[in-house]
């Protein structure tokens, strides 16, 4: 029977037919669907969408219902599973401009510890740097941790710049920034649930770059800092001598423009 001759569907069924054993047989040529190798890194999209700063979690009602959120479920777990001891919350108690917070990470539990260990007021003004590829992968995960913490999206694979400009720009707009680098001991990796136990956490007193110190230099010694807040005994030169302290400690007088 000459192709003309059959009806419009036999045609199209045919061509669809002849198209299926082509794809199938391209894609037994080129393995699809078999397991990547464990050195690949992980498939992705082939231009991934731009991340959110996720604004929303920094303005009211969210605000509001973070402090709940926290004061109701986040601060009393924590406390009741660690009984954390915190050192050094003198240091914290009136901050006069945003700050950074340099912190050792080990587990999933740091950020509730740091939190746990601030006062109401540097809390509320405080967001904290999560690994865009982890807590970021699923946009549901992303949000709710936005809520409960206020976190914003942090690259550690590249955009270096594209980094820095968002930390820079949440630091004028007079935001706190928790930036984790421990805890091990009460959430470890792979870890379902924390592990109760007594745990403290130190504060050192704030540092600023000298005037001819760059900034890998400061890094440095930032880095040592925290470093020699977990080596064990008590640090004077980080944590501040007892007087510092004490001083940091005491309200500060009120200056109102008039």
């Amino acid at each position: 029977m000459p192709w003309y001759s059959e009806a419009p569907l036999t045609q199209l069924a045919r061509a669809t037919r002849g198209a299926i054993d082509d794809v199938t047989r391209v894609r037994r040529a080129w393995h699809w669907n078999t397991p990547r190798p464990h050195t690949w890194p992980e498939a992705g999209a082939v231009v991934p969408p731009p991340a959110s700063d996720l604004g929303w979690a920094r303005v009211e009602p969210v605000r509001s219902i973070r402090y709940l959120i926290q004061h109701t479920l986040l601060l009393p777990f924590t406390e009741a599973m660690v009984h954390p001891k915190v050192e050094g919350r003198e240091w914290v108690q009136e901050l006069e401009r945003p700050v950074i917070f340099a912190a050792n990470h080990s587990s999933h539990a740091d950020t509730s510890l740091i939190l746990h260990s601030l006062t109401d007021t540097a809390r509320d003004r405080t967001v904290v740097a999560a690994a865009a590829d982890y807590w970021f992968k699923h946009p549901i995960l992303g949000n709710i941790v936005s809520l409960f913490l206020n976190t914003f999206p942090f690259s550690r694979t590249g955009g270096a710049q594209a980094q820095l400009h968002s930390s820079s720009q949440l630091l004028k707009s007079g935001w706190n920034l928790v930036h984790i680098q421990g805890a091990f001991q009460v959430m470890p990796r792979h870890q379902k649930l924390p592990i109760p136990g007594p745990i403290r956490v130190r504060i050192g007193k704030p540092m600023t770059p000298k005037a001819d110190e760059g900034s890998r230099d400061f890094t440095a010694r930032v880095e040592n800092a925290v470093r020699s807040l977990s080596s064990g005994p008590e640090q004077p030169d980080v944590q501040g001598t007892w007087i510092e302290r004490w001083r940091a400690s005491q309200p500060r007088e009120r200056r109102y423009e008039s």
